[in-house]
């Protein structure tokens, strides 16, 4: 759903001060916070420079064009050469003179040479490192804020692989769930542990049906979704999966909101409002949008104070927004896909696909809504749904959908 009062944001957008993308920032900052992973005789560095950093590197605003320059080292510790391939970094990468021109736009023949030539001696050059040897320079590629998901693959002459995965932090946008202090969101005595599948079925059914408002008065959305994984494991495989980040909301994200919403534009990291379990609003939400705001799938987790098999346990909420409406309670709001099972099916689906998912069960939820009896939501949105939740267990490495185990605990399909 928007943000509460988004048509009197909107409204007040022109006496709004702007807010900066960053601090001031010198042109090698991104250094600061290069990553380095080694396998066998490879080792890789890589880094990111933020908007501010590449206009300063290379004196065109990159990000506004959709493109995010990428560092890379590769060091060859090997005896036989190794060759990198940019496609396994970003399938749609761009050649440095295209990203030259590109993020230039119109100009003066004389002016968009020099800067193809810059942009050039800047970029990798040769994808072949040979024996002994280093080499370093940028990939261009399609911008991703936030968190920077990408693979580094090299293949030497004897078809042996290396393949790396970096997540990096790109400075720029107030991302929800990094502030979120995991490990004192309970007290020591209000976790519980549980090894026996059937004392974590009972509590799993135990928990809230819905999420609710900030008094809890009134139930929203139902909580049809159970994810067991590390914290970091989980973050990455949504990650992996294609899912965005959500801003926190603040003035900038508020402006990006409210343009994105009255341009029909896409905004991939737009925030959503706070639904509260436990009594606090989501921990962390992920989104995925089509081509504009109005249609995205987005979820919310919380973490539960219960760990199974010594792994945290996370409850959340899935939903499809399908359009936008008027609502007597927010001005305007998001219309959801009634069809809540659906979207809840499309994460197995979509986890399982991209190789991030070890298991699967089913639990009781909200309870049983037919489509010609729903539910509604805080906005007013019906709801149909068999009343179950699904249970993810998340893979900590690539797993074959062919692999996924099917946990025999509750059969929707026996209802």
């Amino acid at each position: 759903m928007l943000v509460p009062l988004l048509l009197a944001s909107c409204l007040a957008l022109a006496g709004c001060a702007s807010v900066a993308e960053t601090t001031t920032e010198t042109a090698k900052t991104y250094l600061d916070r290069a990553q380095t992973q080694v396998e066998g005789p490879i080792r890789v560095t890589v880094a990111v420079p933020s908007a501010n950093e590449t206009r300063e590197l290379f004196g065109l605003p990159l990000y506004r064009k959709n493109i995010q320059p990428v560092w890379l080292k590769i060091e060859n510790n090997g005896s036989e050469s190794v060759s990198f391939l940019p496609v396994g970094l970003d399938p749609l990468y761009y050649t440095p003179i295209a990203a030259a021109f590109l993020g230039q736009g119109d100009g003066q023949a004389k002016d968009r040479t020099l800067k193809a030539r810059h942009f050039y001696r800047e970029g990798m050059g040769t994808m072949v490192v040979p024996p002994g040897e280093t080499r370093a320079g940028f990939i261009f590629t399609t911008l991703d804020e936030g968190t920077k998901a990408f693979n580094v693959d090299l293949l030497s002459p004897g078809k042996e692989a290396y393949l790396f995965t970096f997540f990096v932090q790109v400075p720029g946008l107030l991302i929800d769930h990094t502030n979120v202090d995991w490990a004192n969101l309970y007290d020591e005595d209000e976790w519980q542990a549980f090894d026996d599948a059937a004392a974590l079925i009972a509590a799993l059914e135990s928990f809230p049906c819905c999420t609710t408002d900030k008094k809890a008065r009134d139930q929203g959305d139902p909580l049809n979704l159970v994810i067991i994984g590390e914290i970091d494991d989980v973050y990455y495989a949504f990650l992996r999966a294609g899912w965005d980040e959500t801003e926190t909301i603040h003035a900038g994200s508020l402006q990006k909101t409210v343009a994105s919403f009255f341009s029909g534009g896409e905004y991939r990291y737009s925030p959503v409002s706070g639904l509260y379990v436990f009594g606090r609003p989501q921990d962390a939400a992920f989104q995925k949008t089509r081509t504009n705001i109005h249609e995205r799938n987005h979820l919310r987790l919380w973490l539960t104070p219960v760990r199974y098999q010594g792994v945290p346990v996370f409850i959340g909420q899935i939903s499809r927004d399908i359009g936008v409406r008027f609502s007597k309670r927010t001005i305007t709001t998001h219309e959801i896909d009634p069809d809540v099972d659906e979207t809840r099916e499309y994460l197995l689906e979509n986890l399982a696909y991209s190789q991030n998912l070890a298991a699967i069960a089913y639990v009781g939820g909200v309870g049983k809504a037919p489509i010609d009896a729903p539910r509604t939501n805080l906005t007013d949105s019906p709801y149909f749904t068999d009343g179950y939740r699904v249970v993810l267990w998340i893979a900590g490495s690539p797993r074959s959908i062919a692999d996924v185990e099917v946990v025999d605990w509750r059969d929707p399909a026996a209802d």
